[in-house]
């Protein structure tokens, strides 16, 4: 994991905030994780149902487990002040039991709202050919200034509301 520290006041646009590099998910993970959030789909752990069966290349690795990616990814890039406000991707491929997995968050906008600062990152989780499987965007809330804390719980008002995800999201 690697994360750049940062003053609000100068993100700009393109900036990669962190990455967080996965590793190697093997299908332990993928049942570890299956049996955590209590999904016992076959396709996450039992190869012959889910190359046979569904047709599928592989083990699939989790949906919920990439959006937890991003949370984590998110977090990070943020650092300890900041909090994650929303959150939307789509899975673009599916990723498979073996295969390594890097998210990165990159800077799209950064706007001040009264004493908070509003990041929208854009998200993506590569795998080791380089291939993006799944991409998004978040918009996270920071403090503006030193001393100032992001409300909690983060109740937006309406002037953040007109803070909205890229239109190609």
């Amino acid at each position: 994991m690697t994360t750049s520290p940062f003053d609000v006041n100068s993100l700009v646009p393109g900036q990669i905030l962190a990455t967080l590099d996965k590793g190697v998910i093997s299908t332990a993970h993928i049942m570890r994780w299956s049996a955590a959030v209590e999904n016992f789909h076959r396709i996450h752990y039992d190869h012959a149902f889910a190359t046979g069966h569904d047709k599928l290349p592989g083990i699939l690795i989790n949906g919920s487990w990439k959006q937890h990616v991003f949370v984590q990814l998110v977090k990070v890039s943020l650092g300890s002040e900041g909090w994650l406000w929303r959150l939307r991707f789509r899975y673009k491929k599916m990723d498979l039991a073996g295969d390594a997995l890097r998210a990165v968050s990159q800077v799209v906008d950064a706007r001040t709202k009264g004493d908070l600062v509003f990041i929208t990152l854009a998200v993506q989780l590569v795998n080791h050919l380089g291939e993006i499987s799944t991409a998004g965007h978040a918009i996270g809330v920071l403090p503006a200034h030193p001393g100032v804390r992001v409300p909690y719980p983060f109740v937006p008002q309406d002037v953040h509301r007109e803070i909205d995800f890229p239109q190609d999201d």
